[in-house]
């Protein structure tokens, strides 16, 4: 596996985990969980994320990028 495949697969799964763990921390908090319970709420989250299926998903083009490309707002 090339090293550019590897960072892309990492920042799926990164970008998976913030975003299984924001939406677990939201969600715990409108249960009415305090800050620690929030947080376990979201490890949680990141902890069954199933890595399988996200892998197995083709890589969206925003990551698909080389990463010296500049991202310029027009």
């Amino acid at each position: 596996m090339a090293v550019g495949e590897i960072e892309k697969m990492a920042e799926r799964v990164r970008s998976a985990c913030l975003e299984a763990a924001l939406a677990a921390y939201e969600e715990a908090g409108i249960h009415g969980l305090c800050a620690a319970g929030r947080w376990e709420y979201a490890l949680q989250a990141i902890s069954t994320l199933d890595l399988q299926s996200l892998l197995a998903q083709p890589i969206p083009e925003s990551l698909d990028r080389p990463a010296t490309e500049e991202r310029t707002s027009d």
